[in-house]
C-alpha cells in the first residue's frame, strides 16, 4: 500500500493558492523543509512529478500536480464530512463557507446570518464578501463551499442552484416625471444623465439593455458601489439602473426618498444562483443553507417576469446574458 497520509495530502491540496513554496510554508503554519519534504515524497509515491520548484520563478505545478491537488483536495474535503457526519445523522455540525456577490451582500447576508444558524445551530457560517472574480478563484481553490453571484457570464464547470428572480430596475429622484408611473420603458430615460454602477457583471446588463433596443446612454458619472448611485440619484443628479435585490429600502444612505420602478417590457431578466465546482459535491451544511437562502429569498422577483426559481440543481454552462 503507498505510503502516503492525510496531512501530505492537504498539504498539497493548498499548493494552488501560493506562487512560491515559502508562502504556502508560512500560511500552513510548516517549515519549508518540511513541506518541502513533504511534496518529494508524495512525487516518491506517484513516481512522478508534481511540482516544479525554482527559488527564482517560484512554484509551478505540473499538468500532473494540477490534477492531484485537485484529487486530494476533494479526498480532504471529504474526508472532513465523514469525521464530522460520524454518529451526527440527526445534527448539522461544522463550518459552511459561504461566499457572496458584493453588490447584493448586504441585502442578503444578514437574513442569512440572523436565521440559519436558529435552524441548525450546530453549524458556523463563514463569509467571504467579493468580486465575481475573487469568488470563483475562491471556490476553486477550495477556501468556499458555494457562492452567490447573479447567473450572468459564468463560466463553464459549475453547478448552480437558483435562489431569486432578479431584473434591471430605475432608480429615480421623487421629483422625475417618470417616478409617477407604475413601469417605465428604457427609451425614455436614454436621453436623461446616467449615474453608471461601473462594476462586472452589472455593467454588461446595462450594455446588453441599450444595444438590444438600440439605444445609447447619456453616462453622468460613473461610480462602483451602488450607494453612491442611490445617494446620487437621492440628490437628483440622475437616474440608477440596479438589479433588484430582496429587503431593498427605497431610499439613499443619507436618507433621501428613492423611487424604484420596474421596467416593461422587462430589461435583463436573471437570476442570483448558489455555484460551486461541479467536480466537488456540495456538502450536507452548504445545502442546508442554499435550502434555507431559497426558502427565505425564494419569493423576491416578478413571477411574470421571469418565472418562479427552481430549487433543483442545474447543469453546469455558461448563463445568459
Amino acid at each position: 500500500m503507498v505510503d502516503v497520509s492525510l496531512r501530505q495530502l492537504e498539504l498539497f491540496a493548498a499548493l494552488p493558492h501560493f506562487p512560491t513554496l515559502s508562502a504556502a510554508a508560512a500560511h500552513l503554519h510548516i517549515s519549508e523543509s518540511a513541506l518541502s519534504q513533504a511534496i518529494t515524497s508524495l512525487e516518491n509515491a506517484v513516481g512522478e512529478q508534481l511540482c516544479v520548484r525554482r527559488k527564482a520563478r517560484g512554484l509551478t505545478l505540473t499538468p500532473t500536480g494540477q490534477d492531484f491537488a485537485r484529487r486530494a483536495r476533494q479526498i480532504v474535503t471529504e474526508t472532513h464530512e465523514l469525521v464530522l457526519g460520524a454518529g451526527r445523522e440527526q445534527e448539522l455540525q461544522g463550518p459552511v463557507r459561504l461566499g457572496c456577490y458584493s453588490s447584493f451582500a448586504t441585502n442578503v447576508v444578514p437574513e442569512l446570518l440572523e436565521g440559519f444558524p436558529k435552524r441548525h445551530p450546530g453549524v458556523t457560517i463563514e463569509i467571504m464578501v467579493g468580486t465575481n472574480e475573487e469568488l470563483l478563484s475562491a471556490l476553486e481553490a477550495g477556501r468556499l463551499d458555494v457562492a452567490l453571484v447573479y447567473d450572468v457570464s459564468l463560466p463553464v464547470g459549475y453547478r448552480r442552484r437558483r435562489i431569486y428572480a432578479t431584473e434591471l430596475e430605475a432608480h429615480l429622484h421623487p421629483e422625475h416625471p417618470l417616478a409617477a408611473h407604475d413601469t417605465v420603458d428604457l427609451a425614455e430615460l436614454a436621453d436623461e444623465p446616467y449615474i453608471l454602477y461601473d462594476a462586472t457583471p452589472g455593467i454588461r446588463n446595462v450594455t446588453d439593455a441599450f444595444t438590444a433596443r438600440g439605444l445609447e446612454p447619456r453616462i453622468a458619472a460613473k461610480v462602483t458601489q451602488i450607494i453612491l448611485v442611490e445617494a446620487l440619484v437621492g440628490r437628483g443628479l440622475g437616474y440608477g439602473l440596479l438589479m433588484s435585490r430582496p429587503n431593498a429600502l427605497p431610499m439613499s444612505s443619507e436618507g433621501r426618498p428613492i423611487v424604484i420602478r420596474p421596467f416593461d417590457p422587462p430589461v435583463t431578466v436573471s437570476h442570483v444562483v448558489g455555484i460551486w465546482p461541479a467536480d466537488m459535491k456540495l456538502t450536507p451544511r452548504a445545502s442546508a443553507l442554499l435550502d434555507f437562502a431559497v426558502e427565505k429569498l425564494g419569493g423576491h422577483g416578478r413571477a411574470d417576469a421571469i418565472g418562479v426559481p427552481g430549487t433543483s440543481e442545474e447543469a453546469t454552462g455558461s448563463a445568459p446574458g
